[in-house]
């Protein structure tokens, strides 16, 4: 077994004790109501996800079968970040004032759209398809959360029960991931390239099903004309140095794993060549790429279920310094390192099991900080620089230092603002044990009731 196999196999063993020891020593909650409010948000939000996952293996195959040049496909793959940023952050932001459960239906019929446009081996509509597909990720990523932390809230369940529902969220992402990509070889061997783009539009259905019958309603500020959340959102990241740099650390680092999606396959493939060069003159098979997206996956699922463990001793915004700063040292492996594929594919390994931990402690970090009226669109504010920097990136070619340079540089950006941001943590309101009575340092003493202004606890 090469390396990469042995990788695969011993990164699923320790994820498997990982979510033994996890399921040990957490908590579990016992409010049926609760259980069932986790699994039908999961059940729906999993099946969105595995639409998406269930098409990305065979988008650059697909176009190629359609004789669509590499410039052409490279337009296609832009126009859909462009569309995102764009397009899409007004789309999403709708589901404050709209409804969230409402924008989630609109993702899936705008999603399965862009799924049909793919059974047409024409230029013009399949960058319709991407466009569409575009605002359909902003709605992914912004619309199922700003929901869940809604509805958690209105339910009155436990504050800190919304983490476990974050990190299990992206546990389970993990696993629809892997399984996505073996459902979509398997349709696409048999019945071709087109066939798990048609299997996406049957998870979309399903996902539509579920939300009517299982989801209520919920808004930010429905009656605010639409201009109003945006000015609110706007607003809300100028005034409030929590939510800038929360913002600030999303999108950098998120821009960074973006541009490592793109560009770890030519990184690991040139630091194989270049090395057996050197004692052989002869290169290397292609790396196994399944293996490795496999341990890419096994590796976030680890991160999810550490975060559970994490939030056991710290806050997210505490260990997260520490989180971003290793994400940072990963991504510079490629630049010191360049021919070493061992180190360099442990490198990205911890980067991903990094992104594993990044996203329910972001998802928790934001339902304390970003406001209710106009949650969507504040995220949705925080996609755009990450989208323009993805773009700016496929537009250029950058030699693979460079780019890799610029991961260094955004990650060690967003170390610098998770560490300005714990600080300001330390600075917010404190209870004092001892009474009801709201501590502020350095600005004296106020009575108030024992938690935030929307009735959670103050985390100190």
């Amino acid at each position: 077994m090469d390396m990469f196999g042995f990788a695969l196999g011993f990164l699923i063993l320790a994820c498997a004790v990982i979510h033994w020891y996890t399921r040990q020593v957490q908590q579990q909650v016992k409010d049926s109501n609760y259980r069932s409010f986790q699994q039908s948000y999961l059940i729906v939000y999993l099946l969105a996800a595995a639409g998406d996952w269930l098409q990305g293996p065979h988008v650059y195959a697909l176009y190629e079968s359609y004789g669509i040049q590499k410039h052409e496909i490279e337009v296609l793959f832009i126009a859909g970040f462009g569309s995102s940023m764009i397009f899409g952050t007004i789309v999403a932001s709708l589901a404050d004032k709209y409804g969230r459960r409402n924008t989630c239906m609109v993702y899936g019929i705008l999603y399965g759209m862009s799924c049909v446009t793919k059974h047409f081996p024409n230029f013009y509509i399949l960058l319709v398809g991407r466009l569409l597909a575009g605002m359909a990720t902003s709605i992914l990523f912004s619309a199922f959360e700003s929901w869940l932390v809604n509805e958690h809230r209105r339910r009155n369940f436990e504050p800190e029960t919304l983490g476990i529902i974050f990190a299990n969220a992206y546990f389970g992402n993990s696993v629809v991931a892997i399984l996505s990509g073996i459902v979509a070889q398997l349709v696409a061997n048999n019945f071709g390239y087109v066939a798990p783009f048609d299997s996406a539009i049957i998870s979309f259905v399903a996902m539509c099903i579920l939300l009517i019958t299982t989801w209520s309603e919920n808004y930010g500020d429905a009656n605010a004309p639409i201009s109003q959340s945006f000015i609110f959102a706007w607003t809300a990241i100028k005034s409030d140095k929590k939510i800038f740099l929360l913002g600030v650390v999303q999108a950098l680092f998120e821009a960074s794993m973006y541009v490592f999606v793109l560009e770890w396959t030519p990184a690991l493939t040139q630091a194989s060549n270049n090395a057996n060069i050197v004692k052989t003159d002869n290169k290397r098979p292609p790396i196994p790429h399944g293996y490795i997206f496999a341990s890419y996956m096994v590796a976030m699922m680890m991160g999810s279920n550490s975060f559970k463990l994490l939030c056991n001793y710290a806050t997210p915004e505490s260990f997260m310094r520490s989180i971003v700063f290793v994400s940072t040292l990963c991504m510079s492996v490629p630049i010191f390192m360049p021919n070493d594929q061992a180190i360099m594919f442990v490198a990205f390994l911890v980067f991903e099991f990094c992104i594993g931990v990044f996203w329910p402690a972001m998802a928790t970090m934001r339902s304390k900080y970003v406001p209710e009226e106009a949650r969507a669109t504040v995220m949705n504010y925080f996609r755009i620089p990450l989208n323009l920097i993805v773009v700016i990136i496929l537009l250029k070619d950058f030699h693979l230092k460079v780019i890799f340079s610029s991961c260094v540089l955004f990650l060690a950006l967003a170390a610098i603002s998770m560490v300005l941001l714990h600080k300001l943590t330390l600075h917010i309101k404190q209870v004092s044990p001892l009474s009801n009575v709201l501590i502020i340092p350095q600005h004296g003493i106020k009575s108030a009731p024992a938690g935030d202004a929307d009735g959670r606890p103050t985390e100190i």
